[in-house]
């Protein structure tokens, strides 16, 4: 199975926890060494983004501040403030299925790293066979989201 697909199943994760479908893994060496999904509302934290999740995990199981020999998959474009983890920890790859118009930080809104200063840049790659996947439970979460408040 792909790292991609093992990404959006970590969507479905975060989906059944009541949180936005976003998933998240970290390969080495062509072996995930974490996975991560959105727990904002799981943990009520709002920096629990599926990537600094998976970040997290990662650090811990290697025992390092940085993972320059890795690679993150990630079932939508990283906002801003993961674009910036990601670079932070210095991911050498990341692979995104769905482009994000409205929070993209990479290629679609805020573009960060092509107007920030930062000291790694990984190359960034969007998987567009795997953007429907990603994009439909995107679009079936928010539609049980508003569903649920036009019954209240």
């Amino acid at each position: 199975m792909s790292f991609m697909k093992q990404a959006l199943i970590s969507a479905h994760r975060a989906y059944k926890h009541d949180d936005v479908p976003i998933g998240a893994v970290i390969v080495r060496g062509g072996k995930i060494i974490a996975r991560g999904e959105n727990m904002v509302q799981k943990k009520r934290n709002p920096t629990l983004h599926a990537e600094i999740v998976a970040i997290n995990r990662a650090c811990k199981k290697l025992g390092v501040k940085f993972l320059d020999d890795c690679d993150i998959y990630v079932s939508l474009e990283p906002c801003a403030m993961c674009a910036t983890a990601i670079s932070l920890a210095r991911i050498q790859n990341v692979f995104f299925a769905a482009a994000d118009e409205k929070g993209g930080g990479i290629l679609s809104n805020a573009r960060i790293y092509d107007t920030d200063r930062h000291l790694w840049l990984p190359t960034v790659r969007q998987l567009p066979e795997y953007a429907d996947e990603s994009a439909k439970l995107l679009r079936d979460f928010f539609a049980k989201r508003r569903n649920k408040k036009e019954t209240k």
